[in-house]
């Protein structure tokens, strides 16, 4: 905000280095103006990286370990795992300028840090300011010199225009300023400090002060520079000068971290001889000496202490008062602040969260200070308050650390507080660490929000113990969803009213029962979602994966972009992630392989590194697909086992039952024909544990094409793509009927070509274009292939007859001529070898008792299919009814272990 004095050959030379090598440290004493010398240099530079120059205040970071996190967040990696390797991943394909200001009180963990970026990231350069070199091997060091004595004249009369603007240079003063700028060393915030005087004394008084001032200051700590000792001098006698109110006022400000409000410093600068009023007219002179700098952020003036300048004050305060007290007092009050606030997040979530990222080291500071207090109620409570930004935001991770430490302040607590604690917990880890959430802590929270009579915070325990068990128990997961939603309208929590249902249509959209699934998110729902982001943008994927099953990737398009959109201001992996994953797939599917990789490419590169750490559901399905549409099985396949093997407490989860079908088509492709089977048996196994439809017909459609490729199997391939067929027809899963019938064409003209063959092929082709849903390359090629073995067994005239018949048919139109296709192709009419591999399921289960609507769940059909296949059955066995049925089936022995059709 003020202009920029000298340094030309400062800024060229530091340029010039920055040209031949990648870390250039400016070094300097503090004051020295290395921080805007750096600021200058960077300016410069934009075209020289096309990724950005990124600019990391050091001065709030208190640890070496932080330093990587402070850096990570800057840049927007995600807040996961070890921060240095999520870093160097997130960085590891930019072209950027890293500007690390502040590092003197660091130099390790800067070190470290920039060493391992340099090494990991190639096209990365990295320009510090600290007062000593770092020691990296290839530093390059510029020690940043005084001002010249021109440029610290220049400088001088500059700042003491901004403070009495009728100030003029002229033979009268211009002595004393110069002798002022050589007592000072030409070091900027000192001649900053002095000019900030002239208001009061003209420069020849001022010249006078810093002669008796310095007198003192000759003799100051062994070994440290001249200009250190300078530096601290000026401080000292600007501190000096001020009066009581000022000294008192300057001393507490000490107390804030990164920047503060005037309503904070009204609240923590008055007491004793300093009264609420006269905080801002000593703010404001504070600022007219710059020892406090200005500035505007959210719309609100800021305010904050230069880090030399707050290290120097907070002396003072420990000098002078009871440090301890003021620091309880900050805890106080931002604690106050974070629970006024949170009547804004149900009214707007965005101005809440924008309001709170602007406080956070504050918040840090104060929880730090709180949570290892004597007392730690306080920090306990800020902590519980801070759960909904934790959960809403990147810095996840520390919010499940300080959680933690704030429930084991009070382990066996049986209070709201505790409760509260708990439910946060597991607030935070939906999001930080869905895997790991934290189960026991919400069950916790639970049985204490019942003990205390809080339905609202039972509700959310409720809604948040759904989410703990919703990737291995979708039936549990939905009664919990049921009972947190009673409990929401008892405690009349909106979020849960909103969150329990869209929960409730996320498990209907898994099991692919997408109409229903439309069907909860009503207006009622829409509302309570309206300000919670990160719930609405996951309900608005799921809604596109249905649209796309259901055969309209127009709307899935639409949907997944609304869903990017809405998580995009929440700058998370998870949210963002997962929108930009499902955006890709759908995209990748109509065949746009450039955008689907433009989509995804951002998302790859932060989880490069640390996938085992990151959470983004969809990502590992987005890559597979886009690997196995250019043709790279092998790529695919190391992305699927990631997913295959995700566990919940041991459980394999539906991420898993997702995976593995599309695991054990890329093994297939790749040759790994052993490997595919025993995979294909898993997914079997857990999609029909969790009744997952769609996993399971691709699970079947995998199997059959393993089987037509066996001598002797082409019979079991036809009746495996017709269980498939008939889940993605009863699921009304579109999108994938055309695979079955293109699949079921393909084997039906290696048995015994016919016109129906035809039909059914051009059908799916038709059904293709029209939903906009093309072949891959491998899909269309196999196509091809089957049009012309048609073709030549049936000749061009009755082929160009049946395949111009087949591309008028609809869709379900060319369902119908592949089932009556079915059982044309040398199976017996009657007895137990007529029967299909899924009516012989419907055998056993009706020996086992199964009633019908029992045998649909089981085998993912609806009841009318079960009455159809019983119908046939009967027909083909000479049977009347299910006591028959069973008898005739115990007689054969047909046993209730027997494989199913995927077996």
């Amino acid at each position: 905000m003020t202009s920029f004095i000298g340094r030309s050959t400062e800024i060229e030379t530091a340029a010039g280095l920055l040209a031949r090598h990648r870390l250039v440290t400016l070094t300097g004493p503090g004051g020295a103006g290395k921080t805007r010398l750096a600021g200058e240099v960077a300016a410069d530079q934009p075209d020289q990286y096309l990724d950005g120059v990124w600019w990391v205040d050091l001065a709030t970071v208190s640890e070496s370990t932080a330093v990587a996190a402070t850096i990570a967040d800057a840049v927007g990696a995600p807040a996961v795992g070890g921060r240095l390797s999520t870093l160097c991943a997130h960085l590891t394909t930019w072209r950027s300028l890293l500007c690390l200001d502040n590092a003197e009180h660091l130099l390790d963990g800067v070190a470290s840090t920039v060493e391992a970026v340099l090494r990991g990231c190639p096209q990365i350069a990295v320009l510090v300011t600290s007062r000593e070199p770092l020691g990296v091997p290839g530093e390059a060091v510029l020690g940043v010199p005084p001002l010249s004595d021109d440029d610290a004249l220049s400088l001088f009369v500059d700042r003491a225009r901004l403070m009495q603007p009728s100030f003029t240079l002229d033979e009268s003063n211009e002595a004393a300023i110069r002798s002022i700028a050589a007592h000072l060393d030409g070091i900027p915030l000192a001649l900053e400090l002095a000019a900030a005087w002239v208001r009061t004394l003209p420069p020849q008084q001022v010249e006078a002060a810093l002669d008796d001032r310095f007198s003192l200051l000759v003799r100051g700590p062994r070994g440290a520079q001249r200009r250190q000792r300078t530096l601290a001098g000026s401080i000292d006698w600007s501190h000096a000068l001020l009066d009581e109110i000022d000294r008192v006022v300057f001393r507490r400000l000490a107390v804030f971290a990164g920047t503060f409000g005037l309503a904070a410093a009204r609240a923590l600068c008055a007491g004793g001889t300093v009264t609420a009023a006269e905080v801002l007219p000593a703010l404001g002179r504070l600022v007219d000496k710059s020892l406090v700098v200005a500035e505007e952020r959210g719309g609100e003036s800021r305010y904050r202490l230069l880090e030399t300048i707050r290290a120097y004050a907070a002396a003072r305060l420990v000098e002078a008062e009871d440090h301890a007290a003021l620091r309880e007092r900050h805890l106080a009050w931002y604690l106050r602040f974070v629970e006024a606030a949170e009547a804004d997040r149900e009214v707007d979530a965005d101005r809440w969260r924008r309001v709170l990222h602007i406080e956070y080291d504050n918040l840090r500071s104060a929880l730090e200070w709180g949570v290892t207090a004597d007392e730690p109620r306080a920090g306990r409570e800020l902590a519980a308050s801070l759960a909904w930004l934790w959960h809403l935001d990147r810095r996840g991770r520390e919010g499940i650390d300080f959680l933690h430490r704030a429930i084991d302040r009070a382990p066996n607590e049986r209070s709201r507080l505790q409760a509260r604690l708990m439910t946060g917990l597991a607030l935070v880890a939906d999001t930080a660490g869905p895997l790991d959430v934290e189960y026991d802590a919400a069950a916790r929270a639970v049985e204490l929000a019942a003990e205390i009579g809080d339905e609202g915070l039972r509700a959310l325990g409720l809604n948040l113990l759904a989410v703990g068990c919703f990737y291995t128990d979708l039936d549990e997961a939905w009664r919990l969803c049921e009972q947190a939603h009673v409990a929401a309208r008892a405690g009349r929590n909106t979020f849960v009213l909103g969150g329990a249902r869209a929960l409730q249509a996320i498990i209907l959209h898994l099991r692919d029962r997408h109409a229903e699934a439309e069907a909860i998110i009503d207006a009622t729902v829409q509302q309570c979602l309206q300000h919670h982001r990160g719930v609405l943008s996951t309900v608005l994927t799921y809604q596109a994966e249905g649209a796309l099953a259901g055969g309209d990737p127009a709307r899935g398009l639409d949907l997944a972009a609304q869903a990017l959109l809405v998580a995009e201001p929440l700058a998370d992996h998870l949210r963002v992630g997962l929108a930009r994953s499902v955006l890709a797939q759908i995209k990748a599917l109509t065949g746009d392989l450039v955008g689907a990789a433009e989509l995804i490419d951002p998302v790859l590169r932060l989880v490069e590194g640390v996938e085992d750490e990151v959470f983004v559901p969809g990502l590992h399905y987005a890559v597979a697909m886009l690997s196995m549409r250019r043709g790279d099985p092998q790529a695919a396949i190391a992305w699927l086992q990631r997913a295959a093997a995700s566990t919940d407490r041991g459980v394999a989860t539906w991420l898993a039952g997702r995976a593995l079908p599309r695991l054990g088509a890329a093994l297939a492709a790749a040759g790994r024909r052993d490997d595919a089977v025993a995979v294909l048996g898993r997914a079997i196994d857990v999609a029909r544990r969790l009744q997952l439809p769609g996993p399971l017909a691709e699970a079947y459609a995998v199997q059959a094409e393993l089987a037509a490729a066996e001598p002797d199997g082409l019979t079991r391939a036809v009746e495996l793509h017709h269980a498939a067929l008939t889940i993605r027809v009863d699921h009304d899963l579109q999108a994938a009927q055309p695979d079955s019938l293109e699949a079921l064409a393909r084997i039906g003209a290696a048995i015994r070509p016919t016109p129906d063959d035809v039909r059914v092929l051009y059908a799916a082709g038709s059904a293709r274009a029209k939903s906009g849903l093309p072949c891959g390359t491998d899909q269309q090629r196999a196509y091809d292939s089957t049009a012309a073995d048609l073709r030549r067994a049936l000749g061009e005239p009755a082929f160009a007859r049946a395949a111009a018949e087949g591309a008028r048919l609809t869709l379900d139109q060319g369902v119908e001529y592949a089932r009556r296709a079915r059982g044309r192709r040398g199976r017996p009419n009657t007895g137990w070898s007529s029967l299909t591999p899924t009516e012989l399921q419907v055998v056993r289960l009706i020996t086992e008792g199964l009633t019908n609507p029992q045998i649909a769940a089981r085998l993912f059909m609806s009841r009318g299919t079960v009455k159809t296949h019983l119908s046939h059955i009967f027909t083909k066995l000479g049977t009347a009814n299910r006591t028959e049925l069973a008898a005739a089936a115990i007689d054969r022995r047909v046993p209730t272990t027997r494989r199913s059709p995927a077996g």
